[in-house]
């Protein structure tokens, strides 16, 4: 009988990986966040966001370039600064346009996604699908900033972590007209903040309230608040989360979420704790079948990754957006954030209490 050698160095050693765990134990696959952690750069695909917030990943990923004429990206070495295109261009219009109709002194910007997105090995459990952006609440400095000091700078607190009501050290106005612009965007689906800056929000924004219906009070968000893009029209297989619920989140609904805070800040005392069961980690298995593709996929050759917006490029000329209102629901969605976790995100100076398990807003 003849043996047939197989030549086993024309074989990806990705697809070796995959072949080689049996098809009914999710769990022998290989960890999500190991593989989409090590790619260093985006897939050379169709820009595409693949599947949903907490359970995705990004195609054809572009870079935010780290300097431009309203922002400043942040934390360059976690290579987080990734998005779908559609999530690049709101960035640089949000950042242009607060800064020159609304005097913002410019954005601090965030985690956004890995380059091919997918689960992170630290942080958060969303930003997957590059939709996704942390705007720190410390407003960007005069002049560029140098690699030590996007390294090494943390954003301010807007409230304590289990605070009722906003720092006065730090609040001011100016906050109420910077998150307004956000969500008044058409292309905006939700903005998480603390739920003391909610109700500072909610006590400052006068008659015009449609606007506060996309903000909603979120767990760790005093740092920094969170921009979610809805799908771009058009991208198969992006999965958008469920419109808010109707109304402006007041009242009520604040008033509840200080109990919520009272609660955890009284469970975090507690000696000792009690144990939490840690998440069960997204094997490639748990996501959409694409995103093998994207791991696979060959590099698109990223050659100046530290360029900054020239100054003298075009601009668009900055628009007043209209308050674009959401389809009616009452289903809360699944914002995916790192609740249970001791972890440092991408604004917060130190570590924070782990809190206990919270329906989501």
């Amino acid at each position: 009988m003849r043996c047939r050698v197989v030549a086993l160095a024309a074989v990806p050693m990705l697809a070796i990986a995959f072949s080689s765990v049996p098809s009914t134990d999710v769990r022998a696959e290989p960890v999500a966040k190991k593989l989409f952690g090590a790619k260093k750069a985006p897939a050379s695909l169709k820009a595409r966001s693949i599947g949903s917030y907490a359970r995705g990943c990004l195609a054809g990923g572009r870079m935010l370039p780290i300097s431009g004429p309203g922002w400043e990206a942040m934390k360059l070495w976690r290579n987080r600064n990734w998005g779908h295109p559609v999530l690049i261009e709101f960035l640089e219009r949000f950042a242009t346009e607060s800064k020159e109709i609304d005097g913002w002194p410019g954005l601090l910007i965030g985690d956004l996604s890995q380059p091919r997105g997918g689960p992170m090995l630290t942080g958060h459990r969303s930003h997957q699908i590059g939709l996704d952006a942390d705007i720190w609440y410390k407003p960007k400095p005069d002049g560029p900033m140098s690699k030590k000091e996007r390294a090494d700078s943390w954003s301010i607190p807007l409230a304590g972590q289990f605070s009722h009501t906003v720092n006065k050290k730090h609040w001011n106005p100016g906050y109420v007209t910077l998150i307004k612009r956000a969500a008044s965007y058409r292309e905006t689906a939700r903005i998480f903040v603390h739920p003391a800056v909610k109700r500072a929000l909610c006590e400052g924004a006068g008659s015009d309230r449609a606007w506060l219906r996309k903000v909603r009070p979120w767990w760790k968000h005093n740092y920094h608040f969170h921009i979610r893009l809805r799908c771009p029209p058009g991208v198969a297989g992006c999965k958008d989360q469920d419109p808010p619920p109707l109304g402006d989140g007041c009242g009520d609904q604040i008033d509840h979420w200080m109990k919520k805070l009272d609660a955890a800040e009284e469970w975090s005392k507690k000696k000792p704790k009690p144990p939490v069961k840690p998440r069960r980690e997204l094997r490639v298995a748990d996501l959409p079948s694409s995103c093998r593709t994207v791991l696979e996929a060959e590099a698109i050759t990223v050659s100046a990754v530290s360029v900054a917006v020239s100054p003298g490029a075009p601009q668009r000329k900055p628009q007043v957006p209209a308050v674009q209102p959401a389809a009616a629901s009452a289903s809360p969605g699944d914002p995916g954030l790192p609740w249970r976790k001791n972890v440092n995100t991408n604004n917060a100076a130190p570590a924070s209490v782990p809190l206990p398990a919270r329906k989501p807003q």
